[in-house]
């Protein structure tokens, strides 16, 4: 990462990227990165069911990289795009789906191509008990 020049704060983007090589967050930490206040960040917990972060031995709250990435999302949508928090949860599930639905679809096709593959087996088998049972 470029550093910043004297008097010139980093930008966010690049501060999220340079933690990423860590895989835990306190919610003060999350709270800098993010630039989102610690209530805030609470709120969203109760209002996005995606954003769950884990919980310590002490309760206190462990964020993981993809938490941030979601955190950076949401923050997006509600303060630049301008998005109500009903139309922000819309449009995360909306985004999420799609990915739910390639994965239902690859396993799916697996299971299509596992039972094709018991069908024919059990053919094979069928074909070649009528062939021992000739006289």
């Amino acid at each position: 990462m470029a550093r910043p020049r004297k008097n010139q704060q980093p930008d966010k983007h690049d501060v999220i990227e340079e933690f990423s090589e860590k895989m835990f967050y306190q919610i003060r930490e999350v709270s800098e990165i993010t630039d989102v206040k610690s209530h805030v960040l609470r709120y969203w917990e109760t209002e996005f069911p995606q954003l769950r972060p884990d919980k310590g031995s002490t309760g206190q709250r462990i964020y993981r990289a993809k938490d941030l990435r979601l955190i950076k999302r949401i923050k997006t949508l509600l303060y630049d795009e301008k998005f109500t928090i009903a139309g922000a949860k819309r449009r995360l599930a909306g985004e999420l789906r799609p990915e739910k639905m390639q994965m239902d679809l690859k396993l799916g096709l697996r299971e299509n191509k596992l039972l094709n593959t018991i069908h024919k087996v059990k053919r094979e088998l069928e074909s070649v008990l009528q062939m021992l049972n000739r006289p």
